[in-house]
């Protein structure tokens, strides 16, 4: 049969220190110079040598979680631009004219959202990944199209 085993916090109760002495000595882990290896970079990193030859190369620096992923970042061209453009988008190769319709890749010009601002006077078909609904509709409207890819 099992003996009942008092606990020893018991024994210290009603008194003050719990054993302990003065109270200012068991105030928290400054009383023990810091938690773990705490203080390990002061008198001119004499103990950093030791802390390298236990932990390795990468107890020092920063480790942790990483983006897996970028955002993409919108950058935009409105419809009067690409007209006011067009020549110089033709001399770089990046518009081709294909009958009545210009086609234009905007991603190889270094955007990738179509905006409606402005009036056509051509019929485009624009290759771009996003687009908003109004450039769309005049798009369609003059007679050309969106692509997206």
């Amino acid at each position: 049969m099992t003996t009942h085993k008092r606990k020893k916090v018991v024994k210290y109760r009603g008194s003050k220190t719990h054993g302990c002495g003065s109270m200012k000595k068991r105030r928290g882990a400054g009383n023990r110079g810091g938690r773990g290896l705490a203080g390990t970079g002061k008198r001119a990193a004499h103990k950093k040598q030791l802390i390298l030859k236990k932990y390795g190369n990468d107890y020092f620096g920063k480790h942790g979680f990483h983006i897996q992923y970028k955002p993409v970042k919108i950058k935009g061209i409105n419809l009067k631009d690409i007209e006011v453009k067009l020549d110089m988008f033709m001399e770089k190769g990046f518009a081709k004219k294909e009958g009545e319709i210009i086609s234009i890749d905007l991603g190889k010009i270094g955007y990738n959202k179509l905006l409606g601002n402005g009036k056509l006077k051509n019929k485009f078909k624009i290759k771009t990944k996003f687009f908003s609904k109004n450039a769309k509709e005049k798009l369609e409207k003059m007679g050309g199209e969106i692509v997206t890819g």
